[in-house]
């Protein structure tokens, strides 16, 4: 063979190996990064189950992060671009999940080894994680990305394999559920039924959803600088076992944050998704288009943000508390503390709401979470700190800081299944003060001892 054609032959090789190590394969396992660092304000004992500048990004709040075994925690990643990751808590072991991408929520199942994402068409390339909010992409109403798929993983059986060494192509593992029409513009903003017989997604297709609305339904413009919010968008769901697509209700505003209740089949909640404070952020609605209303009712000084179920029954949400008194901007004269702040809990059932705690100072609580055994509240703050409260008591702790205010993102805090511990990213350990790990730091002994001799309403 001439030199020429060796060197060609050894370019184009090179170049196939460079696009397998930037898509690579489903199985893959890369060296644990897994470290322990005692928090140098709190003493705390912070896990960090990746350790290395690879670009990691935690699932958002509203959602899942550990597998229904509790051993692994899935995460987004820059280890391969635009592919999802697991890693085992115990082991420290990373695998890839993913081969040909995924776009949006990453959903883990209640009682199954499964993972579920919305996955859209192969001609768009995967993007790499950045780690900015909002975790879904940020289509407004009217665009559309073409027919996307509804994709399962078993996640059971791939990781079984991946230890053995044993691991088949992605259509061992991967199953395609169902194809969304490409005129409900489906991007990813996508949760799973407790049932895992449904997934419910944003549509983005104006015309579909304005089909939906009654007539004389007055579209809500954008609202706030952002230039985000305006309607009409919708929710629609997908029968996982027949791939069936039905619409269930439309809105005359932006939808975003789907997500689901873990204990009661069928029950949605959502917000209107303006980048910042919204007429009336938090709703709910039944799958089948009933019983739509606003969760939490709000008034015009209220900003509230990052609801997320934590209970059968209840639904954590920051009233923000981060703005001085006075001011009156392009968001309106609203997140001050001149009138209650912090961080909420409203009941699905009674519809009451009660503020179980505040920072002092600072920007007060920004992304919350809760216990599902109903004991714990948590919440972040703009300096990356996160807060740990008793609701029994009321006592509220500062649980781990120095996160830095550098972050690209905030650190999105998570319950575990077991309410034993609690999941969030962190660029404590980054050189560049921005890249983000996986950390999970656990609720103090001396609390998990506690016993009550009353039970919270």
């Amino acid at each position: 063979m001439s030199p020429f054609l060796l060197r060609r032959c050894a370019g184009v090789s090179l170049a196939l190996l460079l696009t397998m190590q930037a898509f690579g394969h489903i199985g893959d396992r890369f060296p644990a990064e897994k470290k322990i660092v005692v928090d140098p304000v709190t003493g705390a004992p912070l896990s960090f189950l990746t350790s290395q500048p690879r670009g990691d990004s935690k699932i958002y709040q509203t959602h899942h992060q550990w597998t229904s075994d509790g051993q692994w925690v899935v995460f987004r990643s820059n280890r391969v671009r635009g592919q999802a990751m697991a890693v085992n808590e115990h082991t420290g072991d990373i695998v890839q999940v993913t081969e040909h991408g995924y776009s949006g929520m990453l959903c883990l199942a209640d009682h199954s080894m499964n993972l579920y994402f919305v996955r859209l068409p192969e001609s768009q390339p995967p993007t790499a994680v950045t780690g900015a909010e909002p975790a879904t992409p940020a289509v407004k109403a009217g665009e559309s990305h073409g027919a996307a798929q509804i994709v399962r993983v078993d996640l059971g059986k791939l990781f079984l394999d991946s230890a053995a060494g044993t691991v088949g192509p992605a259509t061992d593992y991967e199953h395609v559920c169902g194809v969304v029409p490409s005129e409900l513009g489906a991007v990813g903003d996508v949760a799973l039924d407790c049932t895992e017989d449904y997934a419910y997604f944003r549509v983005a297709g104006r015309d579909v959803a304005q089909r939906h609305l009654a007539p004389g339904t007055k579209l809500e413009p954008d609202f706030g600088p952002r230039h985000m919010g305006a309607g009409p968008t919708g929710l629609a769901s997908m029968n996982l076992h027949t791939g069936e697509v039905k619409f269930i209700v439309a809105v005359p505003f932006q939808i975003g944050h789907v997500q689901t209740n873990p204990w009661v089949p069928g029950e949605i909640v959502f917000c209107w998704e303006t980048g910042g404070k919204a007429p009336q952020r938090t709703w709910t609605v039944r799958a089948d288009g009933t019983g739509l209303r606003p969760l939490y009712p709000e008034a015009s000084y209220d900003w509230v943000t990052h609801e997320a179920v934590i209970t059968k029954d209840e639904v954590a949400m920051a009233l923000m508390g981060h703005r001085p008194v006075g001011t009156d901007d392009a968001w309106g004269a609203c997140g001050t503390r001149e009138h209650p702040t912090g961080l909420a809990i409203v009941n699905l059932r009674t519809r009451e709401m009660r503020i179980v705690g505040q920072t002092a100072t600072g920007s007060g609580f920004w992304h919350v979470n809760g216990s599902p055994d109903g004991r714990w509240a948590c919440g972040d703050d703009f300096a990356r700190n996160l807060w740990l409260i008793d609701r029994h008591t009321g006592e509220m702790i500062l649980l781990t800081t120095g996160h830095k205010e550098t972050a690209a993102d905030h650190i999105h805090p998570t319950f575990s299944a077991d309410s034993t511990r609690i999941e969030f990213q962190s660029a404590m350990l980054s050189a560049d003060n921005r890249t983000m790990n996986i950390c999970v730091v656990p609720v103090p002994a001396a609390w998990l001892q506690r016993t009550y001799s009353t039970k919270l309403p």
